[in-house]
């Protein structure tokens, strides 16, 4: 049974390491949009990373350490929430092989189960598709790699169709790579500013002012290819979108 407070709903938020040290205002937006929901917002001090990068690189053993740690942050029977969908892909589907038969395997599958990206959550979890908001913006949206393997593609469009004033064009191919990938993006630096480009030339086609996504990694990659080549367009995550329209 999920954690109620009265009519608040109790959730436990994730805060990612690109968002703590890069961005920490899209963290507190995130807590705007839930209070705006009328939720209950908990978040750990002690918080760190969920072990992706190293699990990526291919470091299993300091991703299992870090994971453990995760795990045991959100132990509670209650909504988690995260602003990154790739951090919520990482959990769905690299934890289930480290810990499945440890320890930790059935923690880590409440996890699983309890551990929503925001747009699913206000969307599948609250049943909220249209909160009521209004913004003049012309908008794309670019799918992250993880997101898409978790399934989470519909429930941000959901949201950014009910914004009042929001025109949502499609990029040609949404759902291609950007180019991150983490260290992918150090170590195959050619190929991911390659693909930054197309993914960039794709979504100033449509002749949007921003490209959103749910991923900060994402953003922040293609945020440097847009600044270096001075190009019209702002990465903008869909937390900051919405806290913008509730003003």
């Amino acid at each position: 049974m999920v954690q109620v407070r009265g009519k608040q709903i109790v959730v436990d938020i994730h805060i990612p390491c690109l968002i703590d040290q890069l961005n920490p205002e899209t963290g507190f937006n995130m807590v705007k949009v839930l209070e705006y929901l009328e939720c209950k917002v908990n978040y750990d001090t002690e918080q760190t990373c969920c072990g992706m990068p190293a699990y990526t690189n291919g470091n299993f053993d300091d991703a299992k350490l870090i994971g453990e740690k995760f795990i045991r942050e959100f132990q509670y029977d209650r909504h988690a929430v995260s602003i990154s969908g790739a951090c919520v892909g990482a959990v769905r589907q690299w934890y289930t092989h480290l810990f499945n038969n440890s320890m930790l395997h059935n923690p880590c599958k409440r996890l699983q189960k309890n551990l929503h990206e925001i747009c699913e959550f206000i969307v599948d979890v609250l049943k909220k598709e249209d909160l009521g908001l209004s913004l003049a913006a012309k908008v794309c949206y670019h799918d992250s790699c993880q997101s898409l393997k978790s399934g989470i593609k519909t429930a941000p469009r959901t949201l950014l169709h009910n914004i009042k004033g929001i025109e949502l064009i499609e990029m040609t191919r949404p759902e291609e790579c950007c180019g991150f990938g983490g260290f992918f993006a150090t170590d195959h630096e050619d190929i991911s500013v390659s693909l930054a480009e197309q993914k960039v030339n794709d979504a100033l086609k449509t002749g949007a002012e921003y490209i959103v996504s749910n991923d900060p990694g994402c953003l922040m990659h293609m945020d440097a290819y847009i600044k270096k080549k001075n190009l019209p367009l702002k990465p903008v995550h869909i937390v900051d979108l919405l806290a913008r329209a509730i003003g």
